[in-house]
């Protein structure tokens, strides 16, 4: 330590007292909270391989549209061998028999569609009839009474998503088509039992659907088999002139836990399901290897996230088009906010869908819908679920109810399907953002910002032109604090980290105090730089300009982080250094260790070892987790008590731990076995009037 430094200094000799840093860089407003939701964030965007779905290959014709007209006997016989029953099956199937029409609502991909030909197929067998694809201009445009129904037939129509208006060849809005309503129904139902003819209608999930449902008369929910029984069956098939081994080597890979891994689904669909068996029957006949299989699996989610956002038929004026927007924009939230709570969710959907409006049409203001007809339809059609949840709020946890997608992959797969192939959503994606950004909650900034970070790795020119810079210059400091989280989130990217390390060196020397703060906030995460001891190294270079203030800030969360004896090596090395401002910012440091909730230095990677303690104060935790940190802990602590210019404030921060400590048996066990070497190992003994203090509360305890 530096011989200059001592006790004997009175104010007269004009030394500047340090004070016990107060909160962080945004007042509280990022702190309680934030680790559960960065913890959360990371868990749920934090997938490296994120690849567009493969060309079209052998299978993926169950993820393609149905071919109208008469479905052969060959396609009926495959159906009858395969088809799993649906729940509720035999009813259904009553239904149908007695009223002639039956509107089934569900989602594509769930085997909606075998289920209405296995329907129909049953209905006509009894009469001697053939089944049939119909378009859906049957009920979307030419009446039911311009069709000419065969006695006896079966007849299939599925209505496409967004079926509520287009755009003509040329690009311009059309007036809204006309949608399904129980009268059209009705109207087809009456032709259908005059020619003693039967249809099932498939409605995909929207307001369509929920219109329907709402009505009771004609329209049913349609609950999909087991995947399971549907991936099973169709390895049968594929592998029944085989030898046995073929088949059971495909159920072992289907049950490796590499394979789940890959699919990152929590349940696949009857369609996947058929699409993975075509994928396994492959593998185990030795035409693809492991890793195409897996490549395969992991183009499963993209390939879901392609699919919501390329619907043909897209309406084409604002008022028709809001269902799909709202649709959209709830799919982009979850993204978000997987996992979070659904009132969050729910707003954050809402706020993009008027960005999305004005984007499409700006002369027009969209409402919001008051009622829904059924609770819990809409997560249904992101393919996401409710249940219950916890939030951090201060120092105590709430319940809440979550929202979250039905697989891991799902979330990264629509951010970067957004990102990448659409390129007029980024305007709005990027303005909601930045919205978001400002917003005090850490449920929401926190995940906004490193929402911000992994689309702005994907292309950095856009993202911080557009996204990051706004932010940075803003007057708001949360605004800076999620561009800090959001830069270094983006250096997760070896390819773009060398990009930002080289802006944060250009705004470390520059004159705008936003921009050195928000460099400040990004080295703290110790991304940016390329590892903790070059992050520290920065925090050093930067000191000067802010006393010590947001630099100890992003110091004391470096310590907090993944290498904390890095941390200290460096924070004990400053102590001995000729500049002041380094020096200080290590005994600031120490001071904000002593006086910071462990769950307030919350980062963006991983530290298990302290999630027991997050409730303690940073250095009480790392005593308990980390004890090969204690004595470099207590060289820095001694420093500042023995420091004229840190001497008071380390006293009331000690007093402040001890008592603190005092309220917990666990934490008190561990300062008692620290503050020994904190008064006797070192060179220089404790300063005799810090020594008297802590005894004296010690002693009142």
């Amino acid at each position: 330590m530096n011989g200059t430094e001592n006790t004997d200094l009175t104010a007269d000799t004009g030394i500047r007292r340090l004070d016990i840093p107060q909160g962080g860089p945004l007042d509280g407003a990022g702190e309680p909270g934030g680790a559960r939701t960065a913890r959360e964030a990371r868990a749920h965007l934090h997938i490296a391989d994120v690849p567009a779905p493969l060309p079209a290959g052998p299978g993926d014709e169950a993820w393609a549209a149905l071919p109208e007209g008469p479905v052969s006997d060959e396609e009926l016989a495959r159906l009858h061998r395969l088809h799993r029953p649906a729940p509720g099956h035999s009813a259904l199937r009553e239904r149908l028999r007695r009223t002639h029409l039956l509107a089934l609502c569900g989602e594509p991909g769930t085997g909606r569609a075998w289920t209405g030909l296995a329907l129909l197929a049953a209905c006509a067998a009894r009469t001697g009839g053939g089944v049939e694809r119909l378009g859906p201009g049957l009920l979307l445009g030419t009446p039911a009474e311009g069709h000419r129904f065969q006695r006896g037939h079966g007849y299939l129509i599925e209505l496409p998503a967004g079926t509520t208006g287009s755009i003509d060849s040329t690009g311009a809005m059309t007036r809204p088509e006309p949608s399904p309503t129980d009268s059209r129904l009705d109207r087809l139902r009456i032709r259908l039992v005059e020619h003693g003819a039967f249809a099932v209608v498939l409605v995909p999930g929207g307001p369509v659907a929920e219109r329907l449902l709402g009505s009771g008369r004609h329209a049913l929910p349609y609950e999909p088999p087991a995947a399971d029984g549907v991936l099973d069956g169709h390895l049968a098939d594929l592998l029944a002139e085989g030898p046995a081994e073929l088949l059971e080597l495909a159920r072992s890979t289907a049950a490796r836990p590499e394979v789940a891994e890959a699919l990152g689904l929590d349940e696949l669909r009857p369609g996947e399901a058929a699409l993975l068996a075509d994928h396994l029957a492959d593998h185990a006949r030795g035409r693809i290897s492991d890793a195409r299989l897996l490549a395969h699996c992991r183009s499963f989610a993209p390939r879901q996230a392609r699919t919501w956002f390329t619907v043909p038929g897209r309406p084409g004026t604002l008022p028709a088009a809001l269902p799909e927007l709202r649709a959209a924009a709830l799919r982009i939230a979850l993204a978000v906010f997987d996992g979070s709570a659904h009132s969050l969710t729910s707003e954050a959907a809402e706020l993009l869908t008027w960005e999305l409006a004005v984007t499409l049409d700006p002369q027009y203001a969209p409402g919001r819908p008051l009622f829904t007809a059924r609770p819990g339809a809409a997560p249904a059609t992101a393919r996401a679920v409710c249940g219950d949840g916890v939030e951090d709020v201060g120092e105590a946890s709430v319940p809440v109810r979550a929202v979250w997608f039905q697989g891991r992959r799902l979330a990264p797969a629509v951010l970067c399907e957004v990102w990448d192939g659409h390129h007029n959503l980024r305007g709005p994606v990027t303005r909601w953002l930045r919205t978001l950004c400002d917003d005090p909650r850490p449920q929401v900034w926190v995940r906004a910002a490193v929402a911000a970070g992994v689309l702005c790795a994907r292309d950095y020119l856009y993202g911080l032109v557009e996204l990051l810079l706004p932010l940075v210059r803003s007057d708001s400091p949360v605004q800076r604090m999620a561009a800090a989280t959001a830069l270094a989130e983006a250096s997760r990217a070896p390819e773009v980290r060398p990009a930002v390390d080289g802006l944060l060196r250009t705004w470390a020397r520059g004159e705008d105090e936003r921009e050195r703060e928000t460099t400040a906030l990004a080295h703290g995460y110790g991304l940016a730089a390329g590892s903790v001891p070059a992050s520290l190294a920065e925090l050093g270079r930067i000191a000067c300009a802010d006393g010590g203030v947001t630099t100890s800030y992003g110091a004391v969360r470096l310590l907090a982080g993944t290498e904390p004896e890095a941390v200290l090596d460096g924070l004990t090395q400053w102590l001995r250094d000729p500049r002041r401002p380094r020096r200080d910012l290590a005994l600031l440091t120490a001071l904000r260790a002593v006086t910071t909730r462990t769950s307030y230095l919350w980062g963006l990677a991983e530290v298990p070892e302290l999630e027991p303690y997050a409730a303690w104060p940073l250095a009480t935790a790392l005593l308990a987790a980390r004890p090969g940190c204690a004595p470099q802990l207590s060289e820095l602590l001694r420093a500042a008590l023995t420091w004229a210019r840190s001497a008071g404030a380390a006293e009331d921060a000690l007093v402040g731990w001890i008592r603190r400590a005092a309220r917990d048996e666990r934490q008190l066990a561990v300062l008692c076995g620290f503050l020994p070497r904190l008064a006797q190992d070192g060179d220089e003994p404790l300063d005799v009037r810090a020594a008297t203090r802590i005894r004296e509360v010690l002693e009142a305890l």
